[in-house]
């Protein structure tokens, strides 16, 4: 017993003696761990961005571009593609003739590269300094883009570093908190952690720019350009401020639209002038849109069918003229026609002449057949009409058609870019089926109208209250005869609402109402075929309109005035603009 005793008594005083060892060498990792985080914490390692290999860094948005700023206080400069990323992706370089050009809603400057001389608003400008092009790279300087838009930048001296904000831009700024030792500094951490790499040291009270809050941290700039991540409670101060904007007012005649519904007629004119002593009360319709201008050359040279005595008259009557300039769809005209600043300034130009003349109160701009690739064109034809015609007090709209692939008709057309210019866009719902369709079908059936709207809507951002819907007056008779081959052969004729009801008179035939279309039909059989009619009536003029008051578009606009039965105005007047 003894024996056994004692041995129980020695392993107890072994395993006592290991579990003080390792008890020790718990407090001794533990320690160990503790002083490495300390170490790591308070003294974590510095380490350089790499923008400081830079000269000029850009920095927007606390993130540095990818090129460099070139001079320094007025003569400032920034890279072409940098302003094109930050500040508007609309400005232009006509490599040909180094040309940049900006636009904002009420100005248009055009410079040229190592040139003083330049235009704004067709005056002259005078540049203090330049525009540059050093290797691939163009410069724009800073005084004409905080004319246009109303950037500011702040430049540090020790870094070279060029902090750019935009007009209208919100920055919220703090301060590096007071610490008990005035002598202490705050790190600014490459990432969101405590062992981070260290970019820089704030002093106490010195001010940042927060760009993102993250859990417990924030990413906050100094003004040198140094960028890093700092914890929430050593920030104070918080404020948010506001870069001066650039306040574009709407002119009188977009604040008076602004309150109206759009209820457009257009006026084909082509040899002879309408009688306007032919043309009656159109009930509703407070704008005609007179197809009075083309595009007629490469140069830019406009064709004017303009008649004094229509704008009189449709002034008497309380109506607006919205008059509209085609590029006469010929597709290599237009690519002549606006490819160069010179060419479309020489368009608006004669325009805003024409309007002002004749006391015209908008245009309606319809380009058809234009080339996929003209289509930056187009839109940049519209950004340089834009501030002109502001200027002149004028309601800018443009025709667009559905979207589709299909080149010439609709894939050159950014109706998204285009709704953000324009105070109106007016959507073609038509042709669903055209005039050579391998098979017959409506014109525009409810449906399609509706998808048509919506993916300008949905897809494009254009906002509802841009939008007007384009509403055909006439239909199409469609005419099957079989071949002898066994297929069909279609073949149709445009008419317009009066004709088509003559024709149901003539046969004596009852339409039948479509309910999956939105319209009424009827068909016949004649010496050449059957033929089958989607009416334009009444009826479908009356759902057109409630599409259009469901979707809070801004109106509708009719093809064409003289295609309109007696009655269609009655229906048509009774569209409301929802808000």
């Amino acid at each position: 017993m003894s024996r056994r005793k004692g041995y129980t008594s020695r392993r107890r005083r072994r395993n006592s003696g290991m579990s003080f060892k390792r008890l020790l060498g718990i407090i001794i990792i533990l320690c160990g761990a503790g002083w490495l985080t300390y170490q790591l914490t308070e003294h974590a390692f510095h380490e350089e961005p790499e923008w400081r290999k830079l000269n000029k860094p850009i920095f927007v948005d606390g993130q540095v571009m990818d090129a460099e700023a070139s001079g320094s206080g007025e003569n400032l400069k920034l890279p072409l593609r940098v302003l094109q990323e930050a500040v508007d992706p609309g400005i232009r370089y006509e490599e040909d003739k180094q040309t940049i050009i900006m636009a904002s809603p009420d100005q248009l400057l055009k410079m040229n590269v190592d040139s003083s001389k330049s235009s704004l608003n067709n005056k002259a400008y005078a540049l203090k300094t330049p525009p540059s092009k050093e290797g691939d790279v163009v410069y724009v300087p800073i005084q004409p883009l905080k004319e246009v838009y109303g950037i500011t930048v702040r430049e540090d001296e020790t870094t070279g570093a060029v902090l750019l904000l935009r007009a209208g831009e919100k920055v919220t700024y703090a301060y590096i908190a007071k610490k008990s030792d005035p002598k202490d500094t705050i790190a600014l951490h490459k990432e969101p952690s405590s062992v981070s790499a260290i970019y820089a040291e704030a002093v106490q009270g010195e001010r940042v720019r927060i760009w993102k809050d993250e859990g417990s941290w924030y990413e906050v700039q100094l003004d040198n350009g140094y960028t890093g991540y700092v914890k929430h409670g050593q920030l104070s101060g918080f404020k948010d401020r506001r870069v001066e904007d650039k306040v574009f007012l709407d002119t009188p005649a977009q604040q008076k639209w602004a309150q109206k519904p759009v209820n457009l007629t257009w006026e084909a004119v082509y040899d002879r002038k309408p009688d306007v002593n032919q043309i009656g009360r159109l009930p509703g319709v407070n704008v005609i849109s007179p197809t009075w201008f083309s595009i007629v050359n490469g140069e830019g040279q406009v064709e004017s069918k303009v008649d004094p005595a229509y704008v009189n008259w449709a002034h008497r009557q309380g109506i607006e003229i919205w008059a509209l300039l085609s590029n006469s769809f010929e597709p290599e005209l237009t690519s002549k026609a606006l490819a160069s600043y010179e060419s479309r300034m020489s368009i608006i130009s004669q325009i805003i002449a024409y309007t002002t003349r004749y006391q015209i109160d908008g245009i309606n701009i319809d380009f058809e057949s234009v080339k996929t690739e003209d289509g930056d064109e187009v839109t940049q034809f519209v950004r340089e009409l834009r501030p002109y015609a502001r200027q002149h007090g004028l309601i800018l709209s443009i025709d667009v058609t559905p979207k589709s692939n299909s080149e010439l008709w609709s894939k050159f057309l950014d109706r998204k870019t285009l709704g953000g210019l324009v105070d109106y866009m007016m959507v073609m719902a038509y042709d669903e089926h055209w005039a050579s369709s391998p098979e017959a079908g409506s014109v525009s059936s409810l449906p399609w109208a509706e998808k048509t709207m919506r993916r300008i809507l949905e897809e494009d951002k254009v906002p509802a209250s841009k939008l007007v819907l384009g509403i055909p007056l006439y239909t199409r008779v469609w005419t099957e005869a079989a071949n002898t081959d066994g297929t069909t052969k279609v073949s149709s004729k445009a008419i317009g609402m009066e004709s088509a009801q003559n024709i149901l008179q003539d046969q004596k035939l009852k339409p039948q109402f479509l309910k999956d279309i939105g319209q009424n039909y009827v068909e016949y059989q004649a010496k050449e075929g059957l033929r089958r009619i989607w009416l334009e009536d009444e009826e479908s003029l009356n759902r057109r309109v409630e599409l259009a008051e469901s979707l809070k578009l801004a109106g509708i606009a009719t093809w064409t005035r003289s295609l309109a039965s007696s009655d269609a105005w009655n229906v048509l007047k009774t569209f409301q603009k929802q808000n």
